[in-house]
This record gives C-alpha cells, structure tokens and sequence, in this order.
C-alpha cells in the first residue's frame, strides 16, 4: 500500500495546517481560525485538484521544505516566493508533479508574508470541531510543524478540471482596510476617530495570526476606565492602552475589554495577512447600512 504522507524536512520560522476553520464556535470561545488569506489557499487547492475545504500548509516569511513518501502533485501561491524540486526550479502558482522522496522547498517570501502549499488529496491530520487548522490563540490543531514530522494525505480525486495556472493578487505596496466606525468609537475624541480614518498607519513587526497591529499616531480616548469585557468578530479594530489599533484576524480572542472603534470589511482581510512589516495602513471609513 502507498505510503500517502509528508515528512517535513525544514519546518521554518511558523508554518501551520489550515482549512477554511472552525466558524460558529465563538460561544464555546473558539476563534473561527483558518487560512488568514482565504483566496490563495482556495486557489493553491484548486490548481492541484483538491476540493475548497482540504487542509493546506501555510508558512511564514521564510517558507520550509517537505518530502513527499509518494508522487503528489502540488502547489504554491500567497507570497510569491522561489520553489524548487531537488533543488531544481519550479513554478509557483501552477501545478507542479513532485516525485517520491523527492524534496520540494519553499523558498523566503519575495514580497508578502504567507504561503500556501496544497498537496494532492490534502493533509489529512486529525480534525476537531470540524476543522484541521491550527489556532495558535486556543492551542486547538495540530501543532506548528517541526522538523521530522509527518503529515497524512488523503486520496486524491480521480476526477477535476485541470487548472494550469491562474492570476491572483500581489501583496499590496499599501494596505487600504475599509472599516465600520463603532460600536464604541465615542470611547475616543473626535480628533481620534478624525486621525484614525485619515492618517497613515504602518503595519507593526509584532502582527501575527491573532491580530494586525499597527504603528502610527496614538488614538485618545474620553473614557479612562476599562469595558466589561464583551463578544469580538473577525475584523474588530480593538485600541488598547497605547492608542494603537490592532486589527483582528482569524485567531483573535472571542471577547475582549479594549473598546473596538470599527470593524474592518472581511473582503478586505486577506491583503492584510499578506502587509509585510512596515507597509503603510491607511482605514477608510464606510457607511452602516
């Protein structure tokens, strides 16, 4: 019988398994976690034939490198980055035939952040709650990768329409995040919430999969105290303390007591997963409908 598995021969700085995550748990306080960019792994899925809820890989800023036990056919999109098959180049955002025991690596993002690796059949590790992401902030999934680990895969589907290849975005040179002011915006001055919607932020160095934080001005606040605490969702821009807005991403605690001054457009948030350190942030106000 074929062994269907992957072994890992360079895990890097944080590469984790994700799905589409785990929504409608937030009563249990469970995060929906997931692929923080959504389209990319959809797309590494499809090019390799898998269905939309299959388990990819997700990497970090410097990639990592896998050993296939049997053929698999993969790919990888997200952050462009250099792939290579025993050392050989190979595409990036297109399918690509790995063979058995061959090592396929993912190279340092060029621009962007995140990575995402499919694999034929998809990672098969045990699921909880309906999901096989990880979810760094709960500590539900499989742990991030380390060096020698083995990942199962599932079977491949006999039948899909072959994609050799398809666009996708690049990783944006500036951040645009439309937002929802409220539901506690009159917890900060009106300069605040003028600075917030029009000054230029840029993306902090301490982001990761719970939240985007940010640099820039400090927004003030009216009232000094502290909110019970109270139910957060995806996007919620939370201000602690030190006035600087923190964007929640896939990972974000499901109740918080900083006030949140708005709430961010989900279609917006994969761009985010992909801000690199210092790229400018700029919050758009928009309408309540």
């Amino acid at each position: 019988m074929t062994d269907r598995a992957l072994s890992v021969v360079r895990a890097g700085a944080l590469t984790t398994v994700q799905d589409r995550g785990r929504p409608g748990h937030a009563h249990l306080g469970v995060p929906r976690s997931g692929a923080l960019d959504g389209p990319a792994a959809a797309l590494a899925n499809r090019l390799v034939g898998n269905g939309p809820d299959a388990a990819v890989l997700e990497t970090t800023l410097n990639g990592c490198a896998v050993r296939p036990r049997c053929t698999v056919t993969v790919a990888v999109t997200g952050a462009p980055c250099r792939v290579t098959v025993d050392d050989r180049p190979a595409a990036w955002a297109a399918p690509v035939r790995v063979p058995a025991g061959a090592v396929l690596a993912i190279g340092t993002a060029l621009s962007g952040v995140r990575s995402y690796v499919a694999v034929s059949g998809g990672l098969t590790v045990e699921p909880i709650l309906g999901s096989r992401s990880t979810d760094l902030l709960s500590g539900l999934g499989p742990t991030p990768l380390t060096d020698g680990a083995v990942l199962p895969l599932g079977t491949p589907s006999p039948l899909h329409t072959r994609v050799d290849t398809a666009p996708q975005p690049a990783p944006p040179a500036e951040l645009i995040l439309h937002v929802t002011l409220g539901p506690r915006d009159d917890w900060f001055t009106p300069e605040a919430v003028r600075l917030f919607t029009s000054r230029t932020f840029q993306v902090s160095s301490a982001s990761n999969r719970i939240g985007l934080r940010t640099q820039g001005p400090a927004l003030e606040r009216t009232h000094r105290g502290e909110l019970p605490s109270e139910g957060m969702v995806l996007g919620a821009v939370q201000v602690p303390p030190d006035g600087g807005p923190v964007v929640f991403l896939a990972d974000h605690p499901t109740t918080g007591g900083y006030p949140v001054i708005g709430v961010v457009r989900e279609a917006d948030l994969p761009a985010a997963a992909q801000a690199a350190p210092g790229t400018p942030l700029r919050f758009i106000g928009v309408r309540r409908r």
